[in-house]
């Protein structure tokens, strides 16, 4: 709808559509039509590419039943070799500006997906259950000097709350606050260290029924930092492990002193790495304790699920130092891919340096226009939480990251290494990357022949990486991104951070210039679709509605049988088409998620009929004639109407407001046109000479309709009158005419639907008229609904108007200025200006409405006509009955002639 908005405006549109091909799904569907057959790298590259293939055409399919505008024949993919090259050079960009690097460090980690995750690859289960418990670890140095530790003979422990007990294994830390204050309590012949505000929550688990705990010393966390203890999971030869300040450490719950494993935590990383704290991550990449997890017994935990078992198998090793276990209900991230619960797990990973470039990519936000502005805040807020991207993965289907290996795993990735991979691949293309023989020289650059083996990596670029490369594919800013608001933490950001990184001034720390530094001038975000009932779409709950259904008409109850011979046809569906799905949502307020059902599609319905049903009757009674014709008065006023709502729906257009465009046009189509100009239009469509704006009004009507409902357009446009065609072809007329003679998809839409020089009455003149004609128009029908309610008239024909306004007001001057028009314009028979009513027994009956203007008090009174029924117009102004009107008899005697 955009695209052809901007086609009405003029502008030139290039729109490419393109495919996000590679990562997960894609894999694990071509590896699940195997059968459970055991694939090589290159057989699933080959089986995903054809799946990917098959589906993007699908897919475009689709789309072009939908009217979707594009160059469909310029179409590309992620997975095409230029793409994966431009990839591949955007890459090298940013490893020559270095900020591209590889770490050994925790990172999101789905055991269902095999893979490392970005954050953008996560959903939360807020119903998620841990096994929690609290454990104690004995403090064996540096507790002499402790308040109340003088000549303690007994055990002191730190006490710790997790509710990831399968991470104990890789602990190497205890964190404190060094500004809280902590208890030394003793129950019993032990002590325990827990944080002041903590301890009536911990106390529970302590002594239990026999004891009370004993405060015996407090002390500030910093001075706990001396302490040493012992991790008895890392077995009998381990060093002791040290308690040290954590910023992150809150009283809020546990018990104020926080278990570190700094392999499965980024708080926990981050807090050991500046004190040089070891680093262990005992868990393979199918979410599986290693031998390392238990060194005592390797046997013990190894092969044990961490999300399956893990944390109950740990807590049985650690016997009587677990003090309390509970279930707790929390959020925890899941793979959105699998629905399965993530790890965060230590591994040697590529990651794209966000910090760098964080306030560069902060400032070009400010240049970006927002639609709805709050998605701003949602964007800056994901941008401003990163400092890293892990932009490596663990898979076969994907770009491969240009690294060459030593055999003790060192990476290699020079300017000239990746430099020298994307040549090779520009010559034999990705899949070669994995089918190439792992020995194959072509892949090692000159200079490092011979020094040693070198192997190839088998890490692939996060899918995230490539869709945030597709700015790529243009020469120029993008006007404007469209996508859904879980793409502030997905395509939005990575597009933003990949080009930020690749053209940034990152080297002078600039925020101050960066106009067009962001991929996109102005950002969409849309909302999702929810059924009938406001439920999101799921297939659990069997409530998906595919945009098939909505065009086929099987959402609404079948079209009545007919009968045929005797017998019923079987029911058929009311097929709507593209357009209604198309209308549907234009109608619908897309910056919040949007409901999709059988009343929304019976009102899109209702809407379609009405457009379809006004243009056949526009079709059927445009008059070459019309062009050259006298406007009226009601004509020039349909023709300003027409105007004022061109230039409404216009603005929302151009605002991406569909559904104010959508409303502002069916009020107009009810209330202007079918209401007030068409009304008044019967007489002369029927008896005189046709109307003079009609044929504006439906080259209008199509303008405004072109951005939402193309195939009616293109319908009514082939259907339009057959003079209107030989003009065409002909090349006849010029100026407003001319610009109608052209495909509505193609006019200008602020384009003259009319000559100028045909309104004859001063526009100020006749917007000041207006309200008057419309106010008193109101008070008529009002009356009128009054006499049909009493069953006094049937027809608005069968009746005659007296108006009574006070004299020398603007309401008398108005109407008296369009007298010559009242009848038509209120479709009544006569209309007399504070004429008299006949009082008492002379009024057969009289309806009147009362109404102020101007702050003048005025009535508007219907009686019986005053002549007779004209059979021909049906007008009340012949002088007997069976007999024409004056009108009808010069029209009846000119045909006859």
């Amino acid at each position: 709808m955009i695209l052809r908005v901007k086609v009405q405006q003029g502008r030139r549109v290039s729109y490419v559509p393109g495919w996000d091909c590679h990562g997960l799904p894609i894999e694990l569907k071509a590896v699940g039509a195997a059968e459970g057959k055991r694939m090589s790298p290159g057989a699933i590259r080959k089986a995903a590419r054809e799946l990917a293939a098959k589906t993007v055409l699908e897919q475009m399919q689709s789309f072009r039943t939908y009217a979707v505008m594009a160059d469909w024949d310029a179409r590309w993919t992620t997975m095409d070799t230029a793409y994966e090259i431009r990839q591949l050079r955007l890459f090298q960009r940013m490893a020559r500006r270095g900020l591209v690097y590889r770490r050994y460090k925790p990172v999101y980690w789905s055991p269902s997906s095999g893979t490392a995750l970005a954050e953008a690859e996560l959903e939360y289960n807020e119903a998620h259950v841990s096994r929690a418990a609290y454990v104690r670890f004995r403090v064996v140095d540096g507790y002499g000097a402790l308040p109340g530790m003088e000549g303690f003979e007994g055990r002191l422990f730190a006490v710790v709350w997790t509710t990831t007990p399968w991470t104990l294994p890789a602990n190497r830390a205890i964190a404190v606050h060094e500004d809280l204050a902590y208890h030394i309590v003793r129950v019993g012949a032990d002590a325990f260290l827990v944080a002041e505000n903590c301890l009536e929550r911990v106390a529970k688990v302590l002594g239990g029924e026999t004891a009370a705990p004993e405060v015996v010393g407090t002390v500030k966390g910093s001075q706990l930092t001396q302490l040493r203890y012992v991790n008895l999971l890392r077995g009998k030869s381990a060093e002791l492990q040290p308690f040290i300040h954590g910023s992150f450490v809150t009283e809020g719950s546990g018990s104020g002193l926080v278990h570190c494993a700094p392999g499965h935590g980024f708080d926990d990383y981050l807090a050991c790495l500046s004190l040089g704290i070891p680093v262990s991550a005992p868990v393979d990449n199918d979410g599986l304790f290693t031998e390392e997890a238990y060194p005592d017994q390797p046997d013990r935990l190894k092969g044990i699920s961490v999300l399956d078992g893990g944390s109950a198998a740990v807590l049985e090793l650690l016997g009587d130092d677990v003090l309390d276990v509970h279930e707790y209900r929390h959020k925890y991230p899941y793979d959105w891919r699998t629905k399965q619960p993530i790890i965060i797990r230590a591994t040697a990973q590529w990651f794209a340096d966000v910090d760098t470039i964080k306030q560069e990519a902060l400032a070009a936000i400010d240049e970006v226009r927002f639609v709805p502005e709050h998605g701003k805040n949602r964007l800056e807020a994901f941008v401003r939480g990163r400092s890293e991207w892990c932009i490596s993965r663990q898979r076969a289907w994907g770009v491969p990251i240009p690294a060459l290996y030593e055999p003790n795993g060192d990476a290699v990735m020079t300017d000239e290494v990746i430099d020298h991979i994307i040549s090779v691949i520009q010559e034999r293309g990705t899949d070669a990357w994995w089918t190439d023989p792992a020995d194959d020289p072509a892949w090692i650059p000159e200079p490092l022949r011979g020094k040693t083996e070198y192997s190839r990596g088998l890490d692939t670029m996060d899918v995230w990486f490539d869709s945030g490369t597709s700015w790529t594919m243009m020469n120029r800013q993008a006007d404007l991104y469209l996508e859904g608001s879980d793409q502030h933490r997905g395509w939005f950001q990575s597009s933003l951070l990949t080009r930020v990184a690749a053209m940034g001034d990152h080297s002078a720390k600039s925020t101050t210039n960066t106009l067009g530094l962001s991929p996109f001038k102005t950002l969409i975000t849309h909302g999702f679709t929810l059924d009938q009932d406001g439920k999101k779409m799921s297939k659990s709950l069997g409530n998906i509605i595919s945009a098939d259904q909505v065009m086929d008409g099987s959402l609404l109850p079948p079209l009545k049988a007919k009968k045929k011979g005797g017998n019923n046809t079987p029911p058929v569906k009311d097929a709507l088409g593209p357009d209604a799905l198309r209308l549907w949502v234009a109608s619908s307020d897309y910056t919040g998620d949007i409901v999709l059902g059988e009343p929304v599609l019976k009102t899109i319905h209702q809407a379609l009929l009405k457009y379809r049903t006004t243009i056949k009757m526009l079709t059927g009674s445009m008059h070459a004639s019309a062009r050259t014709a006298p406007l009226t008065a009601v004509d020039q006023i349909a023709l300003l109407q027409l105007r004022d709502v061109m230039a409404e729906v216009g603005a929302h257009y151009d605002a991406y407001e569909f559904n104010k465009a959508f409303g502002c046009l069916n009020r107009w189509l009810t209330n202007d046109l079918s209401a007030f100009y068409l009304e008044a239009l019967k007489d002369r469509l029927y008896c005189a000479d046709g109307g003079g704006a009609l044929e504006p009004i439906f080259v209008g009507l199509l303008r405004m309709l072109a951005p939402l409902t193309p195939v009616l357009v293109e319908e009514a446009w082939e259907h339009r009158p057959a003079w209107m065609k030989e003009e065409e072809e002909k090349g006849e007329n010029g100026g407003a005419a001319q610009q109608q003679q052209q495909h509505p998809l193609r006019q200008l839409y602020d384009a003259p639907l009319v000559d100028p020089a045909r309104l004859t009455i001063d526009e100020a003149e006749l917007r000041g008229a207006v309200p008057v004609l419309m106010r008193v128009h109101a008070a008529i029908k009002a009356a009128l609904e009054t006499a049909r309610a009493d069953k006094l008239l049937g027809s608005s024909l069968q009746c005659a108007v007296v108006l009574q306004v006070p004299e020398g007001g603007r309401v008398l001057r108005t109407l008296r200025r369009f007298s010559d028009e009242l009848e038509a314009m209120f479709v009544v028979s006569s209309v007399e200006l504070n004429g008299a009513v006949p009082e008492g027994e002379g009024a057969q009956w009289k309806r009147c409405e009362e109404f102020e203007l101007d702050g003048e008090a005025c009535k508007a009174w219907v009686l019986p006509p005053k002549q007779a029924k004209c059979p021909r117009c049906w007008r009340f102004v012949a002088p007997q009955e069976d007999q024409l009107c004056a009108r009808c008899e010069e029209v009846v005697g000119e045909a006859v002639q």
